[in-house]
């Protein structure tokens, strides 16, 4: 799940999504290297994001991507949840990985699109 919104000229650097989201968000906000989908910035160093995460199951992180656009995709912000039931990007997987799959498409799915559509509404109210 991804979404791409437009936001304020006020808000198009992460520090100044951080700062705003940090203050008026409820949940956990953090400033965090992307380890889940390992992006690069222009200097060829890791680039970071930001993580509004409602549980151990549930966040979405946030990168801006144009001037004034921001990337937002759900993500389990538990590295060892994450490998088992997040994306999946191998050609061929193992009957473990078939397994979870199967369980995070009747059973996960549901939840964390609730709570990405829940997050993004908050997001989109407090930076558009």
């Amino acid at each position: 799940m991804e979404k791409i919104i437009t936001i304020k000229n006020e808000y198009n650097s992460l520090d100044a999504l951080y700062k705003i989201l940090k203050t008026k968000s409820t949940f956990t906000c953090t400033k965090e290297y992307d380890t889940w989908e390992v992006r690069r910035d222009t200097n060829g160093q890791m680039a970071q994001c930001i993580v509004l995460k409602k549980s151990s199951m549930h966040a979405i992180k946030l990168y801006p991507m144009n001037t004034n656009e921001v990337k937002i995709n759900y993500i389990i912000p538990n590295k060892m949840m994450h490998a088992y039931f997040g994306k999946s990007v191998k050609a061929r997987r193992d009957i473990i990985e078939v397994l979870t799959g199967k369980i995070k498409e009747t059973l996960l799915a549901p939840s964390q699109k609730k709570v990405f559509e829940e997050l993004q509404t908050i997001v989109s109210k407090t930076i558009t």
